[in-house]
């Protein structure tokens, strides 16, 4: 799809708006901000999972979303930093994986919906809030980290915790306490 200037002059527009928006309102666990002032189009996001997440403790996770030209008829993509979150929808090179950013087409290997995946009125708020959403309940259906869907699986079924003690790890990373 060939993108238009004013398509993107379109895009920042909305992105500023959307931006300015998540300021404004007090979001629980999420922080945003421009990586550099003048790309509206790249944000650092800071996502401050509490004690009371099912994700075994209160962690900083630091990521990137990066917005196409095209949005919002295009989905942004999240990565996170380093240390990359052990966790079933997320790629070891820390690219997250979730319905709602994948693009708005027909799934080839039907497994999802069409309405399952992105569509327009998907906001960074609303993304943002699924990924919280995702830590406190992780999908192993469809893992984009084989081991980590494996390891949550036999602890679920009762078997060792080798997934928390993976996650404990990866939390105190996030606080540098590694």
């Amino acid at each position: 799809m060939a993108t238009s200037s004013a398509q993107t002059t379109g895009a920042a527009r909305l992105l500023t708006k959307q931006l300015k928006e998540m300021h404004t309102e007090d979001i629980s666990g999420i922080s945003v901000g421009l990586v550099r002032d003048t790309n509206v189009f790249e944000w650092e996001v800071i996502l401050m999972l509490n004690d009371d997440c099912k994700y075994y403790g209160g962690a900083y996770f630091r990521a990137i979303m990066t917005f196409p030209p095209e949005y919002p008829h295009l989905p942004p993509k999240l990565v996170f930093q380093t240390p990359v979150p052990f966790h079933p929808n997320i790629y070891p090179n820390g690219e997250l994986c979730i319905s709602i950013l994948h693009p708005p087409e027909e799934d080839k290997f039907n497994y999802e919906h069409a309405s399952e995946r992105w569509n327009p009125v998907q906001t960074p708020e609303t993304i943002l809030l699924s990924v919280l959403s995702l830590f406190n309940e992780p999908n192993t259906d469809s893992p984009a980290n084989l081991d980590a869907a494996k390891l949550l699986r036999i602890e679920r079924e009762g078997g060792p915790k080798e997934f928390r003690k993976k996650v404990r790890k990866c939390v105190r990373e996030s606080l540098g306490e590694d």
